[in-house]
């Protein structure tokens, strides 16, 4: 599954870099769970011509993430802005004012991680 997610991700961020076929094939794929041979047919091409193309592609957007890292810097991001939250209501719920310089510290580093 884990493998599934990160298709998506890569895919979300990078997938209109692809070609339309490539997209077609991937899409298929990866969102609509088709098989290789169901893709194959429906796409008029081999089974290997799929499983080539899937493997081209996994290979254009891991090459794409490794030279732009935004699937990183998201991931980082939401970790970040989740961790903010769950400060900001602990501090609503204490009342702890001292909670207040770690989001701020976090805000910070959310900006320049932008």
């Amino acid at each position: 599954m884990e493998k599934i997610v990160a298709q998506g991700l890569l895919y979300d961020f990078y997938g209109e870099l692809l070609t339309e076929h490539q997209r077609r094939i991937y899409e298929a794929a990866v969102f609509d769970d088709l098989s290789p041979s169901e893709i194959a047919k429906e796409q008029g091409i081999s089974r290997q011509g799929v499983h080539d193309l899937m493997k081209r592609c996994d290979k254009i957007l891991e090459d794409y993430e490794a030279k732009l890292h935004l699937v990183a810097k998201f991931l980082k991001i939401r970790d970040m802005a989740e961790e903010v939250k769950t400060l900001a209501g602990e501090c609503a719920r204490t009342k702890n004012m001292d909670l207040i310089g770690q989001i701020w510290e976090i805000s910070d580093k959310i900006t320049s991680t932008l």
